[in-house]
């Protein structure tokens, strides 16, 4: 099967052909904008054929990069909030060991990897540092500005404990940013104390940046090999470029069905994974899906659950609550490893009729009655279904979700790439926290 494959039977009670054929006429208008270069917000397309137009000598600049920080540091500290680090986080957590951080450097193969600037805890960077102790330990700082306040604390906490425990002069070779070209606090603190640096391209927003050295100097860091990751986003960006149609466009195809639901009172869509390697693909989902579509009083509200866990606690609420969701199905063809249920001389577990059997086995008839009983609960659903865990399934699954987010937005007739709602919560912070130019409280 091709790295991603879309299952849309569930859905042809809820949807009528000609609702899907206007849609079709729309998107068909929109694509054909898009790749012109046009439309609200295009100034911020450059990720559109981002797969394609990356270099093969960046990708040898961001692995150099990374192999050097590799035999430099027993543990890698990825700084960032938002699109700046859940790329990476979900790249990480798809692709890697599930206790990759508790392993031996020797299997793992690399330093431990931890993400910090997406919150204000003590707790949390106080542990952090505990962790770290005395062991050597290096920064990726990933800032547009470099004055994002979460980012920003965590790197000026950080950077201070660096500089103890390995000097001045050490510290400069262990701090890596990622930032604008030309500007910004950051991208000027690089300069002055010559810091390694990489770009993030005037014309790519943040959680779009995933394909960048946003996302591929961490994901690179931890050993996941980006030519891979690279090779599947060109798949799909060569998939999803070459027609609009729905028949041969999944992206698309996902997009319009998400449209065509919402115009129907479906305001919420639950992404239910059903493998716990999609836990950070779900958060990035999310980030995505909704700072891109949320505005104006308009949008599908992206919410994500991880099953079969969650149907232990809001599975009740999907199969009965309120109907104005719909659903789409996450799973996995292929896990990295086989495991089978043991045989037992007792059966006082009642598990004898499951003896023999895979647990994926088992996962994908939990999946099956799943969909079952939330489409006889009125639930619309759909399936998104990964060929597996390998980095090149994870490129065309960024760059699909990418594709079809941009085309949700312009359906609904907002600008995909912008987040002004985001900023009144910092302006009002900024006040109550008496920062200059902001008044007091």
């Amino acid at each position: 099967m091709t790295a991603i494959k879309l299952d849309l039977q569930n859905i042809s009670p809820f949807i009528s052909g000609s609702a899907l054929a206007d849609c079709q006429e729309k998107v068909t208008r929109i694509h054909q904008s898009m790749e012109k270069g046009e439309g609200a917000g295009s100034e911020f397309l450059g990720w559109l054929h981002l797969p394609s137009n990356t270099p093969d000598s960046l990708l040898v600049d961001v692995n150099r990069e990374a192999e050097r920080l590799r035999g430099l540091a027993e543990v890698v500290v990825c700084i960032g909030i938002g699109g700046s680090y859940l790329g990476a986080r979900a790249a990480l957590t798809f692709c890697s060991h599930t206790f990759g951080n508790q392993l031996s450097r020797y299997k793992r193969g690399g330093p431990e990897m931890y993400f910090a600037g997406h919150n204000i805890s003590s707790d949390y960077l106080t542990d952090l540092l505990e962790l770290i102790g005395t062991r050597s330990f290096a920064l990726i700082v990933i800032s547009k500005s470099g004055t994002t306040t979460e980012p920003a604390l965590a790197f000026r906490v950080l950077k201070q404990h660096l500089e103890n425990r390995h000097g001045i002069e050490g510290a400069r070779e262990r701090i890596v940013v990622t930032t604008d070209s030309s500007k910004g606090a950051l991208k000027e603190l690089a300069d002055g104390e010559g810091y390694p640096a990489f770009v993030i391209p005037d014309d790519v927003g943040g959680r779009f940046s995933v394909l960048t050295p946003v996302g591929l100097l961490p994901i690179a860091v931890s050993g996941i090999p980006i030519v891979e990751l690279m090779a599947g986003a060109r798949d799909m960006e060569k998939i999803t470029t070459a027609t609009a149609d729905f028949l041969g466009n999944p992206a698309y195809g996902y997009a319009a069905i998400r449209h065509v639901l919402y115009q129907q009172g479906k305001t919420l869509e639950v992404m239910s994974g059903f493998h716990p390697a999609l836990e950070y693909i779900l958060e990035w989902w999310k980030q995505l899906a909704g700072e891109s579509e949320g505005k104006e009083g308009k949008g599908i509200f992206p919410a994500s659950v991880l099953f079969t866990t969650d149907l232990h606690s809001l599975g009740q609420w999907v199969q009965d609550g309120q109907r104005n969701l719909f659903e789409t199905f996450m799973t996995l063809e292929k896990s990295n490893r086989e495991l089978t249920v043991p045989t037992s001389s007792s059966d006082g577990d009642g598990l004898s009729y499951l003896a023999g059997k895979s647990l994926d086995f088992i996962n994908e008839k939990a999946y099956k009655g799943t969909v079952e009983a939330h489409l006889e609960g009125g639930v619309p659903n759909l399936t998104l279904q990964l060929k597996d865990r390998s980095p090149r399934t994870l490129g065309a699954m960024f760059y699909f979700f990418q594709r079809a987010v941009a085309m949700s937005g312009y359906l609904l007739g907002v600008n995909p790439f912008d987040q002004p709602g985001v900023e009144l919560y910092k302006r009002n912070m900024f006040r109550l926290l008496n920062k200059p130019g902001y008044g007091k409280e």
